[in-house]
């Protein structure tokens, strides 16, 4: 996959990079002019307008600069399931991986959360090889167990990132979608770039059972019995209100919000994704 990761908004980062600063200063990307004030380096003045209008202006300039990216990954028991051979969270390790990797090899910094109720851990956004390794590593042991903890973990990480930064949370986000919102409220407020992955397995969009089951609460004790074709209809209705609720609010919080179905190829979602925010990107230049 050779398409670039690119941030909607700008960032800041500590070196020089491919994403757009919110800071001016002297690059190589023309941004605008404004008046001079004094106490300006007139090395920035422009002289061929000052010849023109007899008027000082001083020119501005795009400041570049890297990008600090930290995914959060879902460890909670619910994305262990799997309607086929392969579990979400499978799925969502191959999505953290890739965009871990391509946000390395553009020389930006990756981060890690792994998130549950108990035993959630934090890796810090760095940007040598060794701290992505150290990235894969987590990956590759992490298990999905317990309840989930996501809510309090934005909540928590909206306030621990002080510099601007892309995030990218990746879950089946079975949480209630008011509560949901006030923490990606929380992260935009912040100035982040926020994109999510709801991943969702085949046999939850279709619910094609066609037998009695015993359905089993994945983070708790609860457990049901019933005729699956008397509550299909009840079921279909609310996961199609949570999902357009989600939608609803990521479009008023400028969140970029992605469906991924667990049978559709990963590399599709990815290169999708990377393509609308190059071309975004692109405009927006």
């Amino acid at each position: 996959m050779h398409l670039p990761l690119v941030s909607r908004f700008a960032m800041e980062g500590s070196v020089s990079g491919q994403h757009k600063s919110p800071h001016r200063g002297s690059s190589v990307e023309f941004a605008e002019y404004r008046g001079y004030v004094p106490g300006d380096d007139l090395r920035r003045l422009d002289w061929r307008v000052l010849g023109r209008t007899d008027r000082f202006f001083i020119k501005e300039f795009e400041a570049d600069t890297n990008l600090r990216m930290q995914v959060v990954l879902d460890c909670s028991a619910s994305m262990a399931f799997s309607g086929g051979e392969e579990t979400r969270f499978d799925y969502a390790r191959k999505i953290a991986a890739t965009l871990g990797y391509l946000a390395a090899r553009q020389g930006d910094a990756v981060g890690l959360n792994c998130v549950r109720e108990k035993n959630a851990f934090e890796l810090p956004p760095k940007r040598n090889p060794a701290h992505l390794q150290t990235f894969f590593d987590l990956l590759e042991q992490t298990t999905p167990e317990g309840p989930t903890d996501l809510v309090s973990a934005l909540h928590d990480l909206a306030e621990k990132i002080r510099r601007r930064a892309l995030v990218i949370v990746i879950s089946d986000f079975f949480c209630p979608v008011v509560e949901l919102m006030e923490c990606l409220q929380h992260l935009r407020f912040q100035k982040h770039d926020l994109a999510i992955f709801r991943l969702i397995d085949p046999l939850e969009m279709d619910f094609s059972f066609d037998r009695p089951m015993r359905f089993q609460d994945m983070e708790g004790p609860m457990n049901l019995v019933t005729e699956p074709a008397v509550i299909r209809d009840a079921y279909l209705n609310q996961l199609n209100q949570h999902r357009d609720a989600l939608k609803a609010g990521c479009l008023e919080f400028n969140v970029d919000f992605r469906e991924a179905v667990t049978n559709e190829s990963y590399e599709k979602v990815l290169a999708d994704f990377l393509t609308e925010r190059t071309h975004a990107a692109g405009m927006r230049g």
